[in-house]
């Protein structure tokens, strides 16, 4: 990594999910500087510089790369930035995956609903309410409300009347930046996730797995608990869909980046929802490393200083069903509270099954009323890799008993979890959680 040492890299945003990449970044001897508005944000810890200014604040952040004469700009894991990050490279003349265009369809939820309807992709069947004030009489309940330009479940509402649909739409516009909002069906089936990594115009399907939601809480954007790769669907999805994804990533002219798309399955129809072009905070570019061989967080940093992905063949190494193995990532949720104590999680940093453990908050962090039904409200992420899906079920039954949170008054803060047997939705074996 030696043509890398002494590049300056200027790094958008410092949550605890874009440690990663000053990591990576760091040892490829880059200097790396932050910059967001949260003084205390975790990635600034470990960074070569950190600033305070905020990311949205385009011209100051132009002013800081410039100022510290960066050779590139990088997005790290949060999508309110992506638009900010194209504004600024396009600004600077720097490499960016993203173009105005892409950042328009896969930014906003309902434009990338109606870029898929062109291709024959479905999304979930929706209610046009043209008036805030007029509710349509003929609306089914339950449905989700959601801004049409936000993520990780903020802002985000399931209504099972019309006052709670109100409420919802009030909150939905208050979280977006346009002001704008869905009112979609609320889907009770199969979810599963896309991954694709992009390189010089080549696109190749990196991850496809299940996904499973948290049904404890009620009213909220269900949160996920757990997943797994492969995913049950692969064989009906390359039939039904992906080739018509293809055609569509074709027309927008994607040559290089990462992206992900998340659907519901029902009665093998796919309906599509929540794109991200960016690296994810369920950071599967972990999984795609250990498995398959090559990290997209090392290739998104050289693309930064460089324009280029490297030297990866995707067609050789990109393996979508991870030669054989059974791979995901555990969650674990926590409640309203102030963190007393944290036992178990510690030991697993050494488990030769676990490749990466991301901790979010620590003894004496408070989680409050607005980060429940959101990203906000995760504790800690469990990257797991077995040999076989039944592997990977005892495992994640072992960890949920062996990590504990409990609160000042010594009352557990986890939710229930991720039950495994949902991974065999055909059978009678069951690994509850006891």
């Amino acid at each position: 990594m030696k043509m890398f040492y002494g590049k300056k890299l200027l790094i958008l945003g410092a949550n605890p999910e874009t440690m990663a990449i000053v990591n990576k970044a760091n040892s490829m001897g880059v200097t790396t500087i932050v910059t967001d508005y949260n003084p205390s944000a975790p990635a600034k810890k470990i960074a070569s510089r950190s600033y305070d200014v905020d990311c949205l604040d385009i011209p100051a952040v132009i002013d800081l790369a410039l100022s510290e004469n960066v050779d590139g700009v990088l997005v790290g894991v949060a999508d309110v930035l992506v638009q900010a990050y194209q504004l600024i490279c396009d600004t600077l003349k720097f490499p960016c995956y993203l173009t105005n265009d892409l950042v328009n369809v896969f930014s906003n939820k309902y434009n990338f609903k109606r870029t898929c309807e062109k291709y024959g992709i479905l999304g979930i069947p929706e209610y046009n309410i043209k008036d805030n004030n007029v509710i349509p009489p003929d609306i089914k309940y339950p449905v989700m409300v959601k801004p049409v330009d936000n993520c990780s479940g903020k802002g985000m509402s399931i209504c099972f009347n019309e006052h709670e649909l109100r409420l919802g739409i009030s909150k939905a516009i208050s979280m977006s930046r346009t002001g704008k909002y869905l009112v979609e069906r609320f889907m009770t089936c199969d979810d599963l996730m896309l991954y694709y990594t992009f390189k010089d115009g080549y696109h190749s399907l990196s991850m496809i797995g299940d996904r499973y939601t948290c049904v404890e809480q009620a009213g909220v954007s269900p949160v996920c608990v757990g997943d797994c790769f492969p995913s049950r669907y692969v064989d009906l999805y390359f039939e039904k869909v992906h080739n018509k994804m293809c055609n569509l990533f074709d027309d927008l002219h994607i040559d290089n980046g990462v992206l992900l798309i998340q659907a519901f399955v029902e009665e093998d129809n796919f309906y599509v929802y929540d794109p991200g072009m960016r690296l994810q905070g369920c950071a599967l570019h972990l999984l795609i490393d250990a498995i398959n061989g090559f990290d997209q967080i090392e290739m998104l940093i050289e693309f930064a200083l460089t324009g280029s992905m490297g030297s990866i063949d995707l067609k050789a190494q990109d393996d979508y069903l991870l030669k054989g193995k059974t791979a995901g990532s555990l969650w674990f949720l926590l409640k309203e509270g102030t963190i007393g104590s944290i036992s178990g999680l510690s030991d697993l940093h050494s488990d030769s099954r676990v490749i990466n453990v991301l901790q979010r908050f620590d003894v004496g962090d408070v989680i409050t009323k607005d980060m429940i039904g959101t990203e906000q409200q995760v504790f800690a992420r469990l990257h797991i890799v077995c040999d076989t899906k039944r592997d990977y079920a005892e495992t994640i039954t072992e960890f949920e008993k062996k990590i504990h949170v409990l609160d000042t008054y010594g009352n557990n803060m986890l939710l229930t979890g991720f039950n495994p047997s949902k991974l065999f939705p055909e059978s009678n074996d069951d690994f509850l959680i006891s």
